[in-house]
């Protein structure tokens, strides 16, 4: 009712038009001296409002009309809708409309093929990801079984070499599932020692070769999240700390506690590397950000920090950071209490 109302609002000033010609015309009867002065004015007045509303309303259902054969034009900007569409509109405006359908059946059909390429894309990089795995178990086979074989030096840099692409490879797979519209996470409860130790024990190659010290003040908990999930945010975190220790200046540290709060729990995973500069903390999460290479002479991809913001926000956990530069890099993790 409101639509219609502000709909014959803007044919008013036709209303007024119509009256003040009405006025006009009731004037010269009355100058003329007609004698059905007093019957003529109401009548004309009347038949004025009454035409007034007749053609608001056929101007109405053909807006109308029109606004909907527009609407489904847009959604699905096939030729039938097009016609009905051409029918609608004045001769005019069909022109228009016939060039504007097949600039949007263009769009469509670019935005379809570039969807498709996509797909693909992703499909062959989760494929990729998935065959490389296979090599990388046979390293591992080979380290585990025949380790004793093989130089200590040799084999000390094929299981970093394994780490490393274990890792750029978990980056990949986790990347594409968190753009995926079908997600496959499993909540349950799951022990947060468990989930750290895990962690720990894939990276401890990692953290024994730049000689961390790891304290670790978690008591025996259980969360309810997805354990990839919680494994993947974890791992990258830990790669983050190993990544910008700062071996030269000092022993590089690790500590991982939990701190139970009324509403929450809160993870908190510390290290005395050499931490964010004030002026590049607001873009550490942010895809692609690395902040100066030349401050920490490491080469980094940008993903880690971007894909546990991702993480997080999937498994609705909160993600905060704390950092001073030259100082260390805290990451705080809060799991929400379930009830």
């Amino acid at each position: 009712m409101r639509k219609r109302l502000l709909y014959l609002l803007r044919y008013l000033p036709w209303l007024v038009l119509l009256l003040w010609l009405d006025l006009m015309s009731a004037l010269l009867l009355w100058l003329s001296a007609a004698d059905a002065f007093g019957i003529l004015v109401p009548l004309i007045v009347m038949g004025t409002v009454l035409l007034f509303f007749i053609v608001a309303f056929i101007l109405d259902r053909t807006e109308q009309r029109r606004g909907k054969a527009f609407h489904a034009f847009l959604k699905n900007p096939d030729l039938i809708n097009e016609e009905n569409l051409i029918r609608a509109v004045s001769a005019s405006e069909r022109e228009s409309v016939r060039l504007l359908g097949t600039v949007l059946r263009e769009k469509d059909a670019a935005c379809s093929r570039a969807r498709a390429e996509a797909e693909d894309y992703e499909e062959y990089v989760e494929a990729w990801a998935h065959e490389t795995k296979n090599p990388l178990s046979l390293l591992t086979m080979v380290l585990d079984n025949q380790g004793d074989e093989i130089p200590a030096s040799a084999a000390f840099k094929l299981e970093y070499v394994r780490s490393r692409l274990q890792e750029y490879i978990s980056q990949i797979l986790y990347y594409a599932r968190l753009k995926s519209g079908r997600k496959d996470y499993l909540f349950e409860s799951v022990d947060l020692n468990d989930c750290i130790s895990e962690v720990l024990e894939d990276y401890s190659l990692l953290l024994k070769e730049k000689n961390f010290r790891i304290t670790v003040h978690v008591p025996a908990f259980l969360v309810f999240t997805d354990r990839r999930g919680i494994e993947f945010l974890l791992g990258q975190i830990i790669s983050n700390a190993v990544k910008y220790s700062d071996c030269r200046k000092k022993q590089p540290e690790l500590t991982i506690s939990l701190e139970q709060l009324e509403s929450e729990d809160v993870l908190r995973i510390c290290d005395n590397g050499v931490g964010v500069k004030e002026c590049d903390f607001p873009y550490i999460f942010e895809k692609g950000f690395t902040g100066n290479p030349a401050d920490t002479g490491k080469k980094a991809t940008g993903m880690g920090l971007y894909l546990c913001r991702k993480m997080a926000d999937d498994l609705s956990l909160g993600l905060e950071a704390r950092s001073q530069s030259g100082k260390g890099f805290e990451m705080s993790i809060r799991f929400p209490k379930v009830e």
